[in-house]
């Protein structure tokens, strides 16, 4: 089965209440998607994929700036005076070996910083995101008629690593091409049955720190643990710590997330050593939950390394990852409401839920939390076989998640969700008024 047969009967909704069907190109797109799955790139190597997308937009008349934050790609479509909308992609693959099985799997193989070989997949669903993408870009560009206004189509490289948003912001994404009057995106689910959406205003994914804490103790022989200050028992100490910041020190009512992902500290049996490295991931919505998840942390090591004995010289380093910290992502309430509205009337008010937010993160969420305050709308993308989905459903297993090696969403009936979707949802935004 191709994608257009799955799909010809999918319409946007237009203002006067023509309806256009969008199955007119979906076999190159089906083309698309296969060539982009099949050729993953890392994050911050995007280099080909930035290429393929550029090329996509040259062909529909898009003033295209290639190389923007790294591998990312600016496309701007002036069609009159009218709102500017921006629509956001993410480009990278991930670190994982495809083994889902099917006959168009990633066979890509590449050496990692550490000179390690790994596989790389789109594991996340960057490929259906981007064939999305491009499809949504090639309706808007077919019925130029139904719209006026700036259309913004940006492909964000390294969202994995939370560097792309940051990187095209800086080299001044809002500055030198457009500001948009409203952003969007959407992102695959891996719990949700191809052929539906699922939205949540406010709130909907997770800020993102990653954080180091270098335990300092005093080292020596094993067997006379009273002549040192063992810096394992200091870790462990903390480790059971900072669970009592989100349990007892944040609002129950507050979502916080503090995991330990990573100690590591010893050499030997019978030695103990003079130091052990913890890795943190922390997650939250609220901003100011996340400064208290840090400055608890900072004041829970200096604490149990003084009772320990300590000098202060010698207490726990917390390195907080600032580069790699993303901020929560924040759906506007009024522009989320007019975007639900819309894709109801594309795909049908029955394949469109209220979902709950979700402790993932992605960097889309800045593109929001500019000095401007711009309204943002990420969507979720149903990416599960609807016959999968609900077999699952009746037995209680367990689907692949994103991020598995096994995820290998259902892009025929997904893609073209996604183009009447987003290319509905800009429509609205753009005749809002």
């Amino acid at each position: 089965m191709t994608i257009a047969s799955t799909a010809l009967l999918l319409t946007t909704a237009l203002p006067a209440g023509a309806a256009i069907k969008v199955s007119e190109r979906l076999p190159e797109l089906e083309k698309l998607y296969l060539d982009l799955h099949q050729s993953p790139e890392l994050s911050l190597q995007e280099q080909q994929t930035g290429k393929k997308i550029a090329k996509q937009l040259k062909r529909l008349g898009f003033e295209v700036t290639s190389e923007v934050g790294g591998y990312g790609v600016v496309a701007l479509l002036k069609n009159g005076a009218g709102p500017t909308i921006m629509i956001r992609t993410d480009t990278d693959g991930l670190p994982i070996t495809e083994q889902t099985g099917v006959s168009y799997a990633s066979k890509v193989k590449v050496l990692n910083k550490e000179g390690t070989e790994v596989g790389v997949m789109h594991g996340c669903g960057h490929d259906i995101h981007m064939t999305s993408f491009i499809g949504t870009a090639e309706h808007l560009v077919a019925h130029k008629d139904q719209w006026q206004g700036t259309l913004m189509m940006v492909a964000q490289p390294a969202e994995e690593v939370g560097a792309g948003a940051k990187a095209m912001l800086n080299e001044g994404l809002f500055s030198k091409f457009a500001k948009p009057d409203h952003i969007l995106a959407l992102h695959v689910s891996a719990s949700v049955p191809a052929g539906k959406v699922a939205l949540k205003p406010e709130y909907t994914m997770a800020s993102v720190d990653s954080v180091d804490i270098l335990v300092k103790g005093k080292g020596g022989h094993g067997a006379y643990p009273h002549t040192t200050i063992d810096p394992v028992v200091l870790a462990s100490r903390i480790v059971l710590a900072l669970q009592t910041i989100t349990s007892r020190e944040l609002s129950p009512l507050e979502p916080s997330v503090v995991t330990v992902g990573s100690i590591h500290g010893g050499s030997k049996h019978n030695v103990i050593s003079n130091e052990v490295k913890l890795q943190l991931t922390l997650r939250s919505y609220n901003p100011a939950v996340r400064e208290q998840q840090i400055a608890a942390i900072k004041r829970i090591t200096s604490g149990i390394a003084a009772s320990a004995g300590l000098e202060e010289s010698l207490y726990p380093e917390v390195l907080v990852h600032e580069a790699e910290s993303i901020p929560s992502t924040y759906n506007n309430p009024e522009q989320t409401a007019q975007v639900t509205q819309a894709i109801k009337a594309a795909i049908g008010a029955d394949n469109v839920e209220l979902t709950e937010p979700v402790m993932a993160g992605e960097d889309f969420g800045l593109f929001g939390r500019t000095e401007d305050k711009l309204p943002i709308t990420l969507f979720w993308l149903g990416g599960v076989n609807p016959a999968t989905y609900a077999e699952a459903m009746q037995n209680n297993t367990q689907l692949p998640s994103l991020h598995s090696s096994k995820f290998a969403p259902d892009y025929q009936k997904a893609i073209p969700t996604g183009v009447s979707a987003m290319s509905n949802a800009a429509l609205a935004l753009f005749n809002r008024n």
